[in-house]
């Protein structure tokens, strides 16, 4: 395994996959997260966010979402977006589904584990989690920068849970009209949802390790996840 802390797990289609955890030092139980990768791995940037998820008090699971077409540990740098592309045209919402299931039935498989669940992804993750707000029973899902995003909304009406949306207002590679794609859906499912657009925000403002990093997003989008989860998964 590449990192500690790896358990790894075998999804219905029989392919096993690694996925890095990371648990709260306070007696539980406490409730679940699935964490989703961006497009570059389950890297050191998302194993950190799985670190301050812990510290915040939610079991953590962050799957390796590349592993029919990529060695386990495959972690690929921000600037390298070539190297990424072929695993991210190869996945397919089937495949993702059974790592979502593979990742929720690992975390309701642990004692001090809540059967309150959500999810949280970016980039590529944050369309992995609105896909998983549809496949599985969560509590909370939530989704940064999730581009594509508008291809799942036919998955609107199957969502299940109550889904915060963070996107960046100077988003080249995330249009207006994508987004009002999404919103519109969710408003004619019915679906409640909480959508914030961070004008001043880049794709990518999460992340620490990224040119387009925004310190001030970060922190103001981090402080409304962990409300979000406070209030949906305790």
């Amino acid at each position: 395994m590449s990192y500690p802390n790896a358990v790894v797990l075998q999804a219905s289609d029989n392919t096993e996959f690694n996925a890095y955890t990371a648990f709260p030092t306070a007696a539980g139980p406490h409730p679940g997260i699935i964490l989703l990768q961006e497009a570059f791995g389950v890297n050191g940037h998302i194993r950190n966010v799985a670190d301050r998820l812990a510290a915040a008090g939610y079991a953590v699971i962050a799957p390796e979402l590349f592993h029919r077409s990529a060695a386990p540990g495959l972690e690929i740098s921000y600037n390298d977006f070539p190297s990424a592309a072929p695993h991210f045209q190869a996945i397919t919402p089937e495949g993702l589904t059974a790592d979502l299931q593979a990742a929720y039935d690992w975390l309701q498989a642990q004692d001090n584990v809540t059967d309150k669940v959500g999810s949280v992804g970016f980039c590529l993750g944050g369309r992995v989690s609105f896909l998983a707000n549809a496949v599985l029973p969560l509590s909370a899902a939530v989704s940064y920068y999730g581009g594509g995003t508008q291809h799942l909304k036919n998955r609107t009406a199957d969502l299940h849970a109550p889904h915060l949306f963070f996107w960046g207002g100077l988003d080249q590679h995330i249009s207006k009209a994508h987004i009002t794609e999404v919103v519109d859906a969710l408003d004619a499912a019915g679906k409640p949802y909480i959508n914030t657009v961070i004008s001043y925000a880049d794709h990518g403002f999460h992340c620490d390790e990224r040119p387009s990093y925004n310190p001030d997003a970060a922190a103001e989008a981090w402080a409304m996840t962990l409300a979000f989860f406070q209030e949906k998964l305790r």
